[in-house]
């Protein structure tokens, strides 16, 4: 079974994903800030991470680099954020993002990306 990491600061937005994720049968793990889930990422093994970008602590990208910096197994991730300026997307993948989605996503689009990233069929 794969297990995802959602990393958002707000309790409604991992919900919602937490949701769509798990009715597609994914193990689904939480995280509250970048801090957070890069102590859960070295602890636990991660087929995706859906990371915001704004979170106290230890944003997306801090999050994002500190654990591409990692000699760790490395999941794709997805930067998801409510930031669609052209600069937010290049340095979501500066970071190490694999893909950049703007708030809020539809369910479909959410899981169509997220099977392509893990190498499963597409939706």
């Amino acid at each position: 079974m794969k297990h995802i990491l959602i990393v958002d600061d707000a309790s409604t937005v991992r919900m919602y994903h937490r949701n769509i994720l798990e009715a597609a049968g994914y193990t689904v793990d939480e995280a509250v800030n970048g801090i957070e889930a890069l102590e859960k990422a070295l602890t636990g093994k991660f087929d995706l991470y859906i990371v915001d970008i704004n979170m106290p602590k230890m944003d997306g990208y801090e999050f994002l680099q500190q654990l591409r910096r990692e000699p760790m197994h490395q999941a794709p991730a997805v930067m998801v954020s409510t930031e669609a300026a052209e600069l937010d997307h290049t340095k979501a993948y500066f970071s190490g993002a694999n893909l950049y989605m703007v708030k809020p996503i539809k369910p479909l689009q959410m899981m169509t990306y997220v099977r392509l990233l893990m190498g499963e069929e597409s939706a």
